[in-house]
């Protein structure tokens, strides 16, 4: 093991993508590892232990402020180097206690609402919140389709490699296939012109651009999604086409939201909570919501049990058969 940076990142990218984990994970964790290495003075974290990883966790806590999720994930990133690159045998390393998340209800949107965001949207960001909430999708998930995935006969969407590296099967919403339908017919069309001049290619997973060298530019495996510009990859001098970029939903569902005048705090995965909890208020079973989500556990579906449109904790409040309550009710009610 040498002591170079340089080398110690390169090692710790290898064995990121010896485990298959994704591209935004391995870019995370080397950016954990880089800010612990600084932190530190630059030593070599072969040098350093659990008391320096507490320190850095700590420091991380009280003066970045950064949330129990983030903290874990520098810790994670942490333990992979000192596990996987550095050799070190569990032991003080899992000595490490992890940050507590607090359990947060999440945000979900009335159906009256969703319809007044979604309605103050257009384009192609209007079809990723449809999907967002019609089929429960993450983000990523839903920029990340490619035609192949969207099955309009069955009403299907398949999620490839979703979160956990999994793939699974959701619903698609059939009052957004007209639109879908127009949406890819004009850039199928798109397609046949660039590849007639020699263009038209997106990056596919993993190693299918060696087994499958002219895939990239079939339609079945272009993006649903895709973005404007193109970029030129510097190893090959190829070019490719990614897809529609996640942070230009966001803003459009924020943008919506304010000309909408919903007074919560809307995200793109307020839609997928919607979806969840919104299915639960239809009759629909736990577990198959859980299996539309993609959740490991249904104890993550279960968060959505409350938070159901029966007011809190799905009781009726016993003020609401007060008669003093009704007339408070019929005359507005005066402050004092």
């Amino acid at each position: 093991m040498g002591d170079r940076p340089g080398k110690l990142m390169e090692q710790m990218r290898g064995a990121i993508r010896m485990k298959q984990y994704s591209p935004r994970t391995e870019k995370a964790y080397a950016q954990w590892v880089r800010r612990f290495v600084r932190f530190h003075g630059m030593r070599h974290p072969r040098e350093m232990g659990a008391g320096e990883i507490r320190a850095f966790l700590t420091h991380l806590a009280e003066v970045g402020r950064v949330s129990a999720s983030t903290q874990n994930q520098a810790l994670c990133a942490l333990l992979f180097l000192y596990r996987e690159v550095l050799g070190v045998k569990p032991g003080w390393v899992d000595g490490v206690a992890r940050a507590k998340r607090p359990v947060r209800l999440p945000v979900v949107l009335g159906r009256g609402e969703v319809n007044g965001v979604l309605s103050a949207m257009h384009g192609m960001p209007r079809l990723v919140a449809t999907l967002l909430y019609g089929s429960g999708l993450r983000l990523l998930e839903s920029v990340q389709l490619r035609v192949k995935d969207l099955d309009f006969e069955r009403l299907e969407v398949c999620v490839r490699s979703g979160k956990g590296n999994k793939d699974r099967l959701t619903v698609l919403p059939a009052g957004i296939v007209e639109a879908l339908r127009g949406h890819l017919a004009r850039e199928r069309e798109r397609h046949r012109a660039e590849r007639a001049s020699g263009r038209g290619r997106v990056k596919l997973p993993k190693a299918l651009d060696r087994k499958l060298p002219g895939a990239g530019v079939e339609w079945a495996w272009q993006w649903v999604f895709p973005a404007r510009r193109t970029y030129v990859e510097r190893e090959t001098g190829r070019e490719f086409r990614h897809h529609y970029h996640e942070t230009a939903v966001q803003r459009a569902v924020r943008s919506a939201a304010i000309r909408a005048e919903i007074p919560k705090r809307v995200t793109c995965h307020a839609f997928r909570h919607s979806f969840a909890t919104h299915l639960l208020e239809d009759g629909y079973d736990i577990r198959t919501v859980q299996e539309l989500l993609g959740h490991k556990s249904v104890k993550t579906t279960m968060i959505y049990t409350h938070v159901l449109n029966r007011g809190g904790l799905g009781v009726r409040s016993p003020a609401d058969g007060l008669r003093a309550a009704r007339r408070l009710g019929g005359r507005g009610g005066r402050a004092g």
